[in-house]
């Protein structure tokens, strides 16, 4: 069913995954990727603040190209006391996941709608508890030779409620996915219909 705004969106993301929950949830919308240099969250101590920082920056970079309408920026990133962002290289990935392996860690999401031609913003942000299975060896050695980790906070991208792997513990689903579909629900139209 598609969803019917009463304005144009336009999602400020390359993210496939936010693409596809956008298009699953019915939503209609442009894409225009803010390609901004991301922050590694070295020494942040404020994981609310960050993210939103973040997701702003990403609207901002977008909201002048956009002469009407609504632009959706959002930012996801791992915090287990201090931000885990996208893996570096497999490397990285293989450490990241070797850390995250059999505790639970937060996946934060800043999300910014940013409305033109007025520029009335509205911002939020959620989190997800989740926990990853520590894996063996030989299963670490597998999961990395999927790639998953490439482009993924905390070096994982979670298949769904029935992954192997993931499990969100508290919070939203689709939050760990990239996108905090159900608040997005409530915020976008109301936004879209002031």
């Amino acid at each position: 069913m598609v969803k019917s705004l009463p304005c144009r969106l336009t999602l400020a993301s390359g993210s496939p995954a936010r693409r596809d929950l956008l298009t699953e949830a019915g939503y209609s919308f442009d894409v225009l990727p803010a390609n901004i240099d991301e922050p590694t969250g070295e020494g942040v101590h404020d994981i609310r603040a960050f993210v939103q920082q973040v997701a702003w920056s990403k609207a901002a970079a977008v909201a002048g190209r956009v002469a009407d309408g609504i632009v959706l920026a959002a930012d996801t990133v791992a915090w287990i006391g201090a931000v885990i962002g996208k893996p570096a290289d497999e490397a990285d990935a293989r450490r990241i996941l070797t850390r995250l392996g059999g505790r639970e860690h937060e996946l934060w999401t800043g999300v910014c709608l940013w409305r033109r031609p007025d520029d009335v913003q509205l911002a939020w942000q959620e989190v997800t508890r989740v926990w990853f299975r520590r894996l063996s060896a030989a299963e670490l050695d597998a999961y990395l030779a999927t790639r998953q980790w490439a482009n993924n906070s905390g070096a994982y991208a979670i298949e769904g409620p029935d992954d192997r792997y993931v499990r969100v513990v508290s919070g939203s689903l689709s939050n760990v996915i990239g996108l905090p579909m159900e608040s997005l629900g409530r915020w976008l139209p109301a936004l879209a219909r002031l």
